[in-house]
């Protein structure tokens, strides 16, 4: 492949920067008024997440409730005072009976959402170059399924896919989070639609100097992805890190429990130990945050993938 074809889809996957400051618009901000009253609604679940995760077990089950930690505390993480009579365990003091206790968790729930991100994505990526940029027969046809797939609601998919994960002997394993979590149908039809707006003049071009298939896809393809990988990154990873209906029915083992599976034997506990909604909340905070932190380095990548994947050549 000559240096000239890499050098053009650079200049393809490099947008010019056309952004202005932005004005302060009274009107403008009016009517934007109900979205922050909105935005407000929303936050204060988390609000009360985060500082109940900070009360003391008493001021917890004080009534009526107050809206900030009167005596901030970690005692919801790691109580030292465990054994006295209002003391419950801290998250960290949790599952003893499993290595690593919350960390395990957390370890297993970041390994699978990284893997399943990468591999959904690269083969989608594949996927979507095989049905817009070959001439491969019946690819209309695949994509047609592909679309007709996603109408199908996902739940309908859980007897036959728990009965064929069974049967292959992946139930209890990292294998059975894995391999059903690869096939990503929204993910093909959105880098379908966005690989659609990339001249196919490229691609030809790279053939013409003799680039494989394999090769046009990892040098030429990918790196034109990038804006529409790194917004689907975010929908995929916030999907698998949130997994909890899958991993619930084809795990057995505590030591392979992702998070969301380890807070919902938690919250149980709130029945009979009401001082365990402050470690709830705790658990659920360190949950959240990675999350949070996820969204906002992927920002910028997650608007432009979103706005490009509409252009057309």
């Amino acid at each position: 492949m000559s240096a000239k074809t890499l050098a053009a889809a650079d200049q393809v996957s490099q947008k010019p920067d056309t952004k202005r400051p932005r004005k302060f618009n009274l009107a403008a901000e009016l009517v934007r008024l109900p979205l922050y009253l909105w935005a407000a609604v929303v936050l204060i679940p988390f609000w009360w997440m985060i500082i109940a995760a900070f009360k003391t077990v008493p001021e917890l089950m004080q009534n009526p409730p107050t809206f900030y930690p009167k005596d901030p505390s970690l005692d919801s993480f790691y109580d030292p005072s465990l054994g006295d009579k209002d003391s419950v365990p801290g998250v960290f003091q949790r599952w003893e009976e499993v290595a690593g206790g919350f960390f395990r968790f957390a370890a297993n729930t970041f390994g699978i959402t990284v893997v399943v991100t990468v591999l959904s994505l690269l083969i989608a990526s594949l996927a979507a170059y095989m049905l817009t940029k070959t001439q491969a027969p019946g690819r209309r046809v695949v994509f047609v399924v592909i679309i007709s797939s996603m109408m199908i609601p996902w739940q309908v998919s859980l007897i036959p896919n728990y009965l064929l994960t069974s049967d292959l002997g992946m139930t209890d394993s990292y294998l059975g989070y894995i391999i059903p979590g690869l096939a990503k149908s929204f993910v093909v039809f959105f880098l379908v639609q966005y690989l659609r707006s990339i001249p196919d003049d490229l691609v030809h071009a790279a053939r013409v100097d003799g680039a494989s298939e394999w090769r046009i896809w990892w040098q030429i393809v990918l790196p034109l992805l990038r804006p529409a990988l790194a917004a689907m990154a975010i929908f995929v990873a916030l999907g698998e890190w949130n997994n909890f209906l899958w991993p619930l029915i084809i795990i057995r083992t505590d030591e392979l429990f992702n998070l969301p599976v380890a807070l919902s034997n938690l919250n149980n506990t709130i029945v009979s130990s009401p001082g365990s909604m402050g470690v709830a909340m705790a658990a659920s905070m360190l949950a959240t945050l990675p999350t949070v932190v996820f969204f906002f380095l992927f920002q910028k990548h997650f608007i432009k993938g979103i706005a490009l994947s509409g252009i057309k050549a």
